[in-house]
């Protein structure tokens, strides 16, 4: 059959596309007999038939092992305003014709397929769709494709119209379910990359069925992952998955799925920050954002103050901060300088950072800088990715900023410290940046103080005492090139008169063993050596994870809104309202120390959130959090700490602790030590223990061996210390920088000396021999911290 003897299109490509829905009837292939998707079959005729349905999902291109190519998509009878299972069915497309529809056909265009052929689906126990699919390839199939009539703009576009979408509460969902949802962020952290082509990002949400459920979503592309910019935002999920993992319900991203979020304020003007282009947004959509919006300001889950200006920084204070980008520059290959302000000046002196002038992108800010208005935010490790793509101009939020007050050792005692700001690594806290839309309502206030300090701007001069200011790095940044040339190196504390052996002599060799080695690193795991801090069991040799404080805050929330009135006869309880909020925090203390001072008291706090807790914890020395349970004290689940000492936190084993209150004995000038706390509360008393794989090289081989037991021997630091400490955690990464210069090849690195421990482990029925560093020391120049 002649296809252009009906239609003037072009034979030659297997997409085409007509100007009206109804050229789809009329003029194509009107010969075909039309099949509705609700009745076919395996068994289905597919000679002379078409198929026309409404995309309502498109997945990406993706690489198929033969060399080939593929894209899925899922389409959907017409006079359906729902995906079901019988009336939306997949459709896969091979070679040139998955590439041609991805880039010819959008989500909501009317396609007509002809040429198919019909097989049984393998993801209908999964995605709930039609039990067959269809598969499009070879030079019979076509598809021919109705545009819708929705235009790109510069943000996502709403299309009040079909299709409706159905949503599920979040105390109703399903394993192995495709979803649509709505929920309030009440954590999240911004997208970081993964060990392969994905971005990740990670949030929890609830709804009013007071049910939370984590969400994490891949994306290879940022600005496809959900634009969320504070707790309390509304986001609306579709075409998720269900799945239980660690026995919680998660939604995953699927095929298809998007991302709309909403600001949660009351009253805000619902405008979609969207993951797509379009979207489609009805009236129903608008009433479910506001009647979100109303529950969860009823729950105080909106935070009441998003950001801090730079006029209310204190030193030691964590906060998110809204700015805009005036400058930035490389420090060194794991530290960026971004220069910011927010219209507001500092009470506190602040940081100048030293670059060179040439390595500066954007303007130069004298008058700023002198008058305190612009602040210096070093950015290190997983948030440089973001980083490196900013541009001098844009707004900016970046949360769990560090404010830090530096001193230079060499100025004298009465000469003021400087405020300086870290954007330190890891996603804790949601810690990251985000590039903020300039349209956003909520930098008018912003852009007015900017503006009113713009127009004098440009008639200051820089004056001497600009120039002669004191200009100060902090020491997590950059070594010096003095520093880089000193001698550097390891030795053996171990006492044993051995020769060096060979790498591959030590591999060789039967554990038991004790050897001295020459090498050099070659690499080292974790390479975010903040992940190398572990919680290490005496009692049961288990080895876990640090929490991050999204889960520790998760369980502070789960004992704050099951919080009850709880009394001990031992303990002296009073209670003080949460300002704003009318909550009351609980502190019970024991009977025998109410007249002593805080440092000798052991305060159980109830009803705190874990920032509350970080709070008083500052002004106490001992801070145990509690709940109530049948009227009686009892301690929080132990994926939180059980015991907060100033910035210090101690954890408890899930396994060995047997958590039982007892009267805590000792008052007057009896001080508290942590394992004077967990005996008397029945708690297995975790270990804070440095881990780290280092792969060493020699002529002769390469060799994995760990440094633990010994590491704070070789890296001459407190583990527990290091845990709460900027300076040490700055001193491990010196060290290793030393060890593995950041961009080095293996001829520039140092040979150095280790006492090798060699055993055997079994493991499932399996011999395994491990290697230890044990017994060395690193030596030479390195970073002491003041």
């Amino acid at each position: 059959m002649g296809f252009g003897a009906v239609i003037d299109i072009n034979c030659g490509m297997p997409v085409h596309t007509v100007k009206d829905a109804s050229d789809l009837d009329t003029k194509v292939l009107p010969g075909l007999q039309r099949i509705l998707v609700q009745n076919l079959k395996l068994s289905s005729d597919t000679v002379n038939r078409s198929v026309k349905s409404k995309v309502v999902q498109k997945g990406p291109v993706v690489s198929c092992r033969q060399g080939d190519c593929m894209l899925k998509a899922v389409i959907q009878d017409l006079q359906q305003s729902s995906v079901s299972q019988q009336t939306s069915i997949n459709v896969i497309f091979f070679g040139t014709l998955a590439k041609d529809f991805s880039l010819s056909v959008s989500q909501g265009d009317i396609v007509l397929l002809v040429g198919f052929i019909i097989s049984k689906s393998p993801t209908e126990q999964s995605d709930r769709l039609h039990p067959c699919q269809l598969e499009m390839s070879g030079a019979d199939a076509r598809v021919y494709v109705c545009a819708s009539s929705v235009s790109p703009s510069r943000g996502p576009s709403v299309v009040s119209s079909e299709p409706r979408y159905t949503y599920v509460r979040l105390n109703e969902l399903k394993p192995r379910r495709i979803v649509n949802v709505y929920g309030v962020v009440i954590f999240f952290k911004q997208p970081f990359p993964t060990k392969g082509t994905d971005y990740c990002s990670t949030l929890k949400i609830t709804d009013q069925s007071n049910t939370k459920v984590g969400c994490t979503i891949f994306s290879e592309r940022l600005e496809d992952h959900p634009k969320i910019f504070r707790i309390g935002d509304i986001i609306c999920l579709r075409r998720v998955k269900a799945q239980m993992f660690n026995d919680s319900m998660t939604l995953l991203t699927s095929l298809g799925w998007s991302a709309v979020t909403f600001d949660g304020a009351v009253d805000s003007p619902v405008e979609p920050r969207g993951s797509r282009r379009t979207f489609h947004f009805d009236e129903a959509d608008k009433c479910a954002v506001e009647t979100l919006r109303q529950w969860a300001s009823s729950q105080s889950l909106l935070a009441t103050e998003p950001t801090v200006p730079l006029s209310s920084v204190q030193p030691c204070m964590y906060f998110d901060l809204s700015c805009q980008l005036l400058a930035k520059a490389w420090v060194d290959s794991r530290c960026m300088l971004l220069k910011v302000w927010d219209g507001t000046k500092c009470e506190h002196p602040l940081l100048r950072v030293a670059v060179a002038a040439d390595s500066w992108e954007g303007q130069s800010t004298p008058s700023q800088d002198g008058a305190n208005l612009t602040a210096n935010v070093l950015v290190y490790d997983n948030h440089l990715e973001v980083a490196k793509t900013l541009k001098p101009g844009m707004f900016l939020r970046i949360y769990n900023l560090h404010a830090v007050s530096q001193r230079d050792p060499k100025q004298p005692p009465d000469v003021p410290s400087r405020l300086g700001f870290l954007l330190h690594g890891g996603t804790s806290f949601g810690r990251g940046l985000r590039v903020l839309p300039s349209h956003s309502p909520d930098l008018e206030p912003l852009k007015r103080l900017l503006e009113s300090h713009a127009d004098g701007a440009d008639e200051e001069e820089v004056n001497d005492g600009t120039l002669l200011e004191v200009w100060f790095t902090p020491p997590e940044s950059v070594v010096s090139d003095t520093a880089n040339t000193e001698e550097f190196y390891t030795v053996q504390t171990c006492g044993h008169t051995l020769h060096p052996v060979s790498l591959a002599h030590v591999k060789r060799s039967t554990p038991p063993l004790v050897c001295h080695v020459r090498a050099k690193v070659m690499s080292y795991r974790p390479q975010k050596l903040y992940q190398c801090l572990k919680l290490f069991c005496p009692q049961c040799k288990s080895i876990e994870e640090v929490p991050d404080d999204g889960t520790i805050a998760e369980v502070f929330q789960d004992a704050l809104r099951n919080s009850q009135p709880c009394s001990e006869h031992w303990a002296v309880s009073s209670s003080v309202d949460v300002p704003g909020t009318g909550r009351p925090i609980t502190m019970h203390v024991s009977s025998d120390m109410v007249l002593d001072n805080a440092h000798s008291q052991l305060l159980f706090l109830q009803s705190v959130t874990l920032d509350e807790m970080c709070v008083i914890s500052g002004m106490h020395k001992n801070v145990v959090p509690v709940q109530s349970e049948s009227g009686r004290m009892k301690l929080l689940d132990f994926s939180a700490p059980f015991l907060f000492c100033g910035d210090k936190r101690y954890y408890g084993c899930k396994r060995c602790s047997r958590s039982t209150f007892v009267e805590p004995a000792g008052s007057g000038a009896h001080v508290w030590s942590e394992l004077d706390v967990a005996k008397a509360l029945g708690v297995q008393l975790l270990q804070y223990v440095l881990l780290i794989q280092f792969q060493l090289r020699d002529d002769s081989s390469t060799l994995d061996a760990l440094l633990w037991e010994d590491a704070e021997r070789f890296f001459h630091v407190s583990s527990a210390e290091t845990s709460a400490n900027q300076d040490l955690q700055d001193r491990v990464q010196l060290i290793m920088d030393r060890l593995h210069p950041p961009g080095s090849s293996i001829a520039e690195r140092p040979w150095l000396d280790f006492c090798l421990s060699t055993y055997s482990v079994e493991e499932k029925g399996r011999t395994q021999v491990c290697y230890q560093i044990t017994n060395t020391e690193t030596r030479g120049n390195f970073y002491t911290p003041h």
